[in-house]
């Protein structure tokens, strides 16, 4: 009964429902750090591929996932190389940027701070692929970064299809 009372009061205190601290984000413009950040991440996976097989990241889909994909395949960058995968989740997120029409932004809420791409007229809708590829190397699925692409495209056209509110 005390630690009902306690937590009734803690919340109180805080100013709001205890579920509710979820629920609190914004965004925000990327800022130029961010920008360089990103820039700097696709320029390590263009070295890494122009050093071990003469190809680089040019903008373009087709090419871009067949080099991410090899990268991987050819076990250059492996599940502990959490910022190379990362990097290839920002070019998987400018190619999205690019054919879709999105904005990137940051995410903040209780977790800490996210790039993500919003969709234009829809406010609420983020997309996270900075760590698509990078969570499931982690945890040792064999990744094909085309299906991720398409996936991320997938929930792109949900989120279109709904309604405006």
């Amino acid at each position: 009964m005390r630690k009902i009372g306690f937590l009734w009061v803690l919340a109180i205190i805080l100013g709001s429902p205890l579920s509710s601290a979820a629920d609190k984000w914004k965004s925000r413009p990327l800022s130029s750090i961010d920008k360089q950040y990103m820039a700097d991440q696709i320029a390590s996976i263009d070295d890494l591929a122009r050093r071990n097989f003469g190809r680089y990241i040019n903008g373009q889909k087709e090419n871009d996932i067949a080099v991410m994909q090899r990268l991987l395949d050819d076990d250059i960058v492996r599940s502990s190389d959490v910022k190379y995968l990362q990097a290839m989740g920002i070019i998987l997120g400018s190619l999205l940027k690019s054919e879709r029409g999105l904005n990137w932004v940051v995410y903040v809420d209780a977790l800490g701070r996210s790039r993500a791409l919003q969709l234009p007229d829809f406010k609420k809708d983020f997309i996270f692929p900075t760590t698509q590829i990078s969570r499931k190397v982690e945890v040792g699925s064999k990744v094909k970064v085309a299906e991720v692409y398409k996936i991320l495209e997938q929930t792109i056209t949900s989120i279109r299809n709904k309604p405006l509110l």
